[in-house]
């Protein structure tokens, strides 16, 4: 009798964690493939930026990699528009660097800043015309055991509460610079919840852009405490 007991509480234990634990790899690979997850396709990237930025607020970011699945829902976002948008990198002119935003929409361009953080952008609108949305803050949901070995620390507020961090917790470099985000590596999912509440603010770290610092154009689901900053 003893032995039926262990051997159903162990059983228990086993099918609690499955439940609760967000790293379980088999379990986020289910999670990343539900039938009722959407992935959201092209015209979704081909509208208006300031609309791609707000409406991805909610949506879920997912990355396949050898390692497992790792996916998280959209909490921040700055749009990027065109060459008279001083804070755009295309305001510089048409380069190697910012060639994919002159490109089709829904493609992924990633770039390095400071030696050692990369930049995830969507490119969106219409081709030649430059523009982009700056995917700034993740709440990780899916992944969490590798998302904290790729960033070193087990706080779940700092695995990708900034655009350098999510890049590393979801392992998104230049390799994936040009990635179709329509495609089955990095991809973004509408998972039917309802539109949350936005705030607005200006864009973060955009100072050299005179009046185009000024542009309301962060967009943050109000109350997360996963933004970058409040």
């Amino acid at each position: 009798m003893t032995w039926i007991v262990l051997r159903w509480a162990s059983r228990l234990r086993s099918l609690i964690y499955r439940k609760d634990s967000s790293n379980c790899f088999h379990a986020k690979k289910i999670e990343a493939h539900n039938p009722n997850n959407v992935k959201i396709r092209r015209p979704f990237y081909e509208q208006n930026t300031l609309e791609v930025a707000r409406q991805l607020l909610g949506k879920y970011l997912v990355r396949e990699h050898p390692a497992g699945v790792t996916a998280g829902r959209i909490v921040e976002t700055e749009a990027y528009i065109g060459r008279e948008d001083k804070a755009c990198h295309a305001s510089r002119g048409r380069t190697p660097r910012t060639e994919i935003m002159f490109g089709r929409a829904g493609h992924a361009y990633v770039y390095l800043i400071y030696g050692f953080h990369y930049m995830l952008n969507i490119v969106t609108e219409a081709p030649e015309f430059p523009a982009a949305v700056l995917v700034r803050a993740v709440e990780p949901l899916d992944g969490l055991e590798l998302m904290r070995a790729r960033r070193k620390t087990e706080h779940v507020r700092g695995l990708a509460s900034g655009p350098g961090k999510l890049c590393q917790a979801f392992a998104i470099d230049r390799k994936l610079n040009g990635d179709d985000l329509c495609g089955e590596i990095l991809y973004v999912e509408d998972r039917g919840e309802p539109a949350p509440r936005i705030v607005t603010t200006p864009r973060i770290g955009v100072d050299y852009a005179g009046k185009w610092k000024r542009k309301p154009w962060r967009f943050l689901i109000r109350g997360n405490r996963f933004v970058s900053k409040l």
